[in-house]
């Protein structure tokens, strides 16, 4: 698992909230056999610069999605949003940081570009400014469980387990299949096994104490493999009681002795 802050772009890292692009449904019919007749003109489809920079982003064209941001009105903080994003994609952070701030001169209250000026400072490894914009984004859009994913990432990276923990605890609770969002997009950053380690186990608890044993097991099984070992706390967590009843459970502790 990469650990990362999920970043939001058209909302949701994600965001980033993901980018769907609608799908197109035939519906089959019989086929009638008539006279050829001359075909009806197809009328061109005119699309804004903003949707033609949203299309390529999906293509991970990140150069010639910026371009065609910058031909949208930059009077709007969802474009300058976007056009950071973009920055961000490329590992542009000096760009990006810029965009994200422009967005939130232009709208303060916008969430989105607060939660990704926060991603920056996370990339720069500065947890605790990039915990002050994620709080500040949950506290303009308090239902956002990627804010709080993104909040509880920063603490476990600055080594806080318990603000972490709770955290995710809150995430989990607006939606239990944020950390399975793998549609959205995400800027990649290392991080050390030991930080993993740590994130992937309180994952495994949350999932357990959910009933999603599968998942649990998953992420029990890569926080063990990246060297988690407090074996007081795999017998003894309530959230995993459920879990140490199952047969995968025990052989994951017999692999983990061998």
């Amino acid at each position: 698992m990469t650990l990362c802050p999920r970043v939001f772009c058209f909302c949701s890292m994600a965001v980033l909230p993901v980018l769907v692009v609608p799908s197109v449904r035939c519906q089959s019919a019989p086929v009638e056999i008539s006279e050829v007749t001359q075909p009806s003109p197809v009328p061109q489809v005119q699309i804004s610069p903003e949707m033609r920079g949203d299309l390529l982003v999906v293509r991970q064209r990140y150069l010639d999605a910026i371009a065609a941001y910058k031909e949208a009105p930059q009077d709007s903080a969802v474009v300058c949003n976007k056009i950071g994003v973009a920055y961000h994609h490329m590992f542009d952070l000096n760009d990006a940081k810029l965009y994200y701030e422009r967005a939130i001169k232009l709208d303060p209250n916008y969430a989105q570009a607060v939660n990704n000026l926060g991603a920056i400072y996370h990339a720069q490894k500065d947890y605790r400014k990039a915990e002050r914009f994620y709080r500040k984004a949950i506290k303009l859009d308090p239902k956002s469980p990627l804010f709080y994913s993104n909040l509880g990432t920063a603490y476990f990276f600055e080594g806080n387990v318990k603000k972490g923990a709770k955290a995710y605890s809150q995430a989990f609770a607006l939606d239990p299949d944020v950390f399975e969002h793998t549609g959205a997009s995400k800027i990649e950053e290392l991080s050390s096994t030991k930080d993993l380690a740590a994130v992937n186990y309180e994952l495994a608890k949350n999932y357990a104490k959910a009933g999603l044993n599968d998942r649990a097991l998953a992420y029990l099984r890569k926080a063990l493999g990246e060297g988690f070992n407090d074996r007081k706390k795999l017998m003894n967590d309530p959230e995993l009681a459920s879990l140490r009843e199952t047969p995968e459970f025990a052989q994951l502790l017999t692999l983990r002795r061998q």
